[in-house]
């Protein structure tokens, strides 16, 4: 299986000077952690053709693709059939990155499952001034309050200021089920502490908060897969943590250490193995 790369000189990340051949690079390098937490599922692509620098999207359906690439029908919002790509092997990831997909968005349900559940999510996002660190205060909490329900949770960067915690579901949990479950932790979060935590969207009460975004619990959103890279200024990933992690970062009031780089996420990929396996839905 060898794929030409378009402009693999190409540079996305022009602080840094990360090449789209560097995108390819990753990518294939980190495939064998990657690649399950894609497959069998419809991936949102976030393309960047011209760098992270400048306007990015979502295509609604999958541009022109070849023969062997698998489509997932998604039912969007307003009930209209799209088509997303399904990037179940090494040829598929390396043809959506070709494409400068620098972000992988799969969807919380399998294609063959689309109304089933496989994890709640919660998306912790500080809003500046707060940062990270009070992100890793708020992720805890959600831990916990998951434990008292027989979830267990486990976290990675989002890639930018926050924070995805993620616990797995058994079989057969509907998104209207986990969505409620959501909401319910969200707000029992915020009523208890209202001068950090906020659980709803207006964007004017984020200033210095940390939005609890259970929203992204439904059929038609999806979550920035762990190992995904970010649009962001330098090549930060996706990268699953352990909770003691967040805990030494607290401790040492260190928010630069819950940022990983593409090279250091692979080192860390093959001294830890994958710590978001126990999301794998079998």
């Amino acid at each position: 299986m060898i794929l030409e790369v378009e402009n693999p000189n190409q540079i996305l990340w022009p602080e840094t000077g990360f090449t789209k051949g560097d995108l390819v690079d990753y990518y294939t390098a980190i495939a064998p952690v990657l690649l399950p937490h894609l497959a069998g599922r419809a991936v949102k692509l976030a393309r960047f053709p011209n760098g992270v620098d400048r306007p990015g999207w979502f295509p609604a359906n999958v541009p022109d693709k070849p023969d062997w690439l698998p489509v997932a029908r998604v039912k969007g919002k307003r009930g209209q059939e799209l088509r997303y790509a399904v990037v179940n092997d090494l040829r598929s990831l390396v043809w959506v990155a070709n494409l400068a997909a620098i972000e992988l968005h799969p969807f919380l349900a399998t294609a063959e499952r689309p109304l089933e559940a496989t994890a709640l999510v919660f998306d912790v996002a500080p809003g500046p001034p707060a940062t990270v660190l009070d992100g890793a205060r708020v992720a805890l909490h959600v831990r916990e309050r998951l434990k008292k329900r027989g979830l267990t949770a486990f976290v990675k960067t989002s890639g930018a200021r926050g924070l995805h915690v993620c616990a797995p579901l058994a079989s057969g949990q509907r998104f209207d089920e986990t969505r409620t479950l959501a909401k319910a932790v969200a707000r029992e979060l915020a009523k208890a502490d209202r001068t950090l935590v906020i659980e709803r969207v207006s964007p004017a009460e984020r200033k210095g908060k940390v939005f609890l975004d259970w929203g992204q619990n439904d059929a038609s959103r999806a979550l920035l897969a762990p190992y995904s890279l970010r649009a962001t200024r330098h090549p930060l990933v996706s990268t699953p943590l352990e909770w003691s992690e967040l805990e030494a970062a607290l401790e040492r009031n260190s928010p630069r250490s819950l940022g990983f780089l593409a090279d250091a996420t692979l080192v860390r990929v093959k001294a830890r193995g994958d710590l978001f396996a126990p999301l794998l839905y079998r």
